[in-house]
This record gives structure tokens, sequence and C-alpha cells, in this order.
């Protein structure tokens, strides 16, 4: 059976600014944009999130929910390069490593660099080095697939671990709210309540066949997590074919504004790290996941290959035309680069990592 350990930084680039700016400790941060202008919030700290201000949020409710918050603008580079001593720490216990975005990621630990047959042993100690090297905090989830190592880190954060062993799962899976499952946002949450579906429970008493009527082929996934089944495998790195980046919002969106600034956003993130691998693209593609959870994908392809912040927003912004944003809520968008020409075409693990080395000390836990 699979140990995977799913790794989630702690509130990370709110966190990074209270670490570097000792002046912002316990206080209210919001990483973003100015709390006067249309931009949306990447992150919030801890003590911001009290307030009730969370992500994707705009920066003018924020602002209004909390006046006396630290509003600062992202910073990219400080947060890749923390993102890349973080990678190493994975790395050093595991070649198999599959991120998720700069602040998390999977592990498969079945197998590992310490021949250490605890998968808690191993996301203790990668809790440990990442504090002892970044100063920063994290939260881990251990079990034997992909779905409940994420659902697991959720549980308790910050600086939380919580395992789901396979003789928990049932037990645990059937007393999880359904709004705590991951990938279910507030409105397919709300239409599960309708339906007398609060936890994991109610969900185990419909048939396959109902699931599909009810939720499309997301009822099939459903089927099977609330039965502890995901034969997803961790997988690190495969042929390049495509480059991209998305964000889901922990709830659905319809404020036109902040889907733009957010693809925005997106699309920047995107186009720094194709130039930091040296990669640049024909086509590109624009991903959005809607309420219902049904998903449009458009593309546009160039005669030659691009990279450039303004020329790939541009081309974004008419691919936004030809999909339903305007009037539909919105869980997910993406931006994607494909037909890549670069360095690094074909090559494995692409971006290297320009940060020490930690060679590890035998695992311990905390």
């Amino acid at each position: 059976m699979k140990k995977i350990i799913h790794i989630d930084m702690d509130a990370f680039y709110a966190s990074v600014e209270q670490r570097d700016f000792p002046e912002y400790r316990n206080q209210p941060v919001v990483v973003g944009g100015s709390p006067y202008s249309r931009g949306v919030v990447c992150t919030a700290s801890y003590e911001a999130r009290k307030f009730g201000i969370h992500s994707a949020m705009s920066c003018s409710k924020a602002y209004r929910l909390c006046p006396q918050a630290i509003f600062v603008q992202p910073r990219g580079d400080v947060y890749r390069m923390v993102s890349k001593q973080i990678r190493e720490i994975f790395l050093s216990c595991t070649d198999l490593v599959e991120p998720l975005s700069l602040d998390e990621a999977y592990l498969d630990v079945t197998k590992n660099k310490f021949n250490c047959p605890s998968a808690t042993i191993i996301a203790q100690y990668i809790q440990k080095q990442i504090y002892n090297i970044t100063r920063l905090t994290c939260s881990a989830g251990v079990s034997y697939n992909k779905f409940l190592a994420k659902t697991a880190s959720d549980i308790k954060k910050p600086v939380g671990l919580t395992v789901i062993k396979p003789s928990d799962a049932d037990r645990f899976m059937e007393n999880l709210p359904i709004k705590k499952f991951y990938g279910i946002g507030k409105r397919t949450a709300q239409k599960m309540h309708n339906l007398n579906i609060y936890y994991g429970k109610d969900l185990l008493k419909y048939t396959k066949f109902e699931l599909l009527e009810m939720f499309g082929k997301n009822g099939l996934f459903l089927f099977d997590i609330v039965r502890g089944i995901d034969n997803r495998v961790v997988n690190p790195s495969r042929e390049r074919k495509s480059f991209g980046r998305e964000t889901t919002f922990n709830e659905d969106i319809a404020d036109f504004n902040i889907i733009k600034d957010t693809l925005f956003e997106i699309t920047e993130e995107v186009c720094t790290l194709m130039k930091q691998a040296n990669l640049s693209g024909r086509t590109v593609s624009l991903k959005v996941k809607y309420s219902d959870f049904s998903i449009s994908t458009r593309s546009i392809s160039e005669k030659d290959s691009f990279n450039d912040l303004n020329y790939t927003f541009n081309l974004i912004s008419k691919l936004i035309k030809k999909t339903e944003i305007t009037h539909r809520a919105v869980r997910l968008l993406g931006v994607t680069f494909s037909n890549l020409d670069g360095d690094n075409i074909g090559k494995k693990n692409k971006i290297k990592f320009d940060c020490l080395f930690y060679q590890p000390e035998l695992p311990l836990p905390f």
C-alpha cells in the first residue's frame, strides 16, 4: 500500500512577509493589491483571516473587513526562492515529488531515501527541516492515497499533522462534513445539503448511477473518494509538452473584475516562469471550471512563439470573450502554454534548483 504525504505551507506568502519584516508579525497581513484598487487577495495571514479575509477576495472588501490590515505587494521572486528551498527538502526524502504550486506538493514515500518505514516520521522531519531552514511552518497530511492525504493536511492548520490510516479511512470519510471534501465548493455543498447530504455517510447511500445523474462526471469521483478510493499516482516528472498554472477559488466567484485580475496574476506568473526556464510557446490556452464543475478550454495559436506578459494577456482577453465567465460563477482558472520552444524541451526536471542542497540528518520526530 502506498504512503503519501501532502505538504501545505501555512499562509505562505503572508508568512514570508511576516518573517522578513518583524513589524508585520502578529499583525493582520494581506498580500495582494492596494485596498484602493481592483486587486485581489493572494494570501492573508491567520490574524487577517479572523476578520473573514480570504484569498480571491477583492482587496477593497478586505479593507472594509479590517481597515487596520497591512496590505503588501507580492514579491514573487522571494516566494519562488523559498519554494525552491522547500522543494530541496522534499527531494532529500524522495524523488517522487509532485508540486501543485509554490506552497504545496505530494510526496510518495513508500520507498524513501532514509529507508524509513514510517511516513509520519518523515512528515515530522519535513516540518522540522522546513522550519529550521526557512523559519516558516507547514501542515501535513499522511495517508495511502492523494485525496486522503490532501484532505488530512487541511484538518489541522497551522502547523498541523493528520494521519489517516487504512483502518481508519472508512470511519473518517463517513464522519467528514461534505464541505470539508477537497474539491467541493460552497455551491456544490449547498446542493448536497438540499439533498440532505451533510456527511460522507449520507453520500454513501447513493449509487454510482444516481451520483452521475446528479453531479455529472464529478459524481463518479464522489462515489470513489467517499469510499477512500483514489488510484492517482504521484507524478514527479514527465516530458514537458505544456507549461501552465491554475488557481482554485475557495468559493465560486461571479465578480468579473476579480476574475480578470486573477487571470492577469496567473498569466504573469506563467510568463515569468517560462522565461526562467528559457521556454516560449506558440499556443496559449484559457481553462475555466464553472460552479457546476463543467470545464471550458479555449486556445489561440500564433505563428511565432512568445512568452511576453502583455502580448499573452491580450490573447487571454480575447479568449475570455469565448467563455461564459461574464454570466456564470467560476471555480477554477488556468493559463497554459503549449507547442513549446526552448532549450529545455524533452528534458525532465526542467527548472533547476539554484539553492543549496541540504543533506538531511537521520529523520527524527519533534
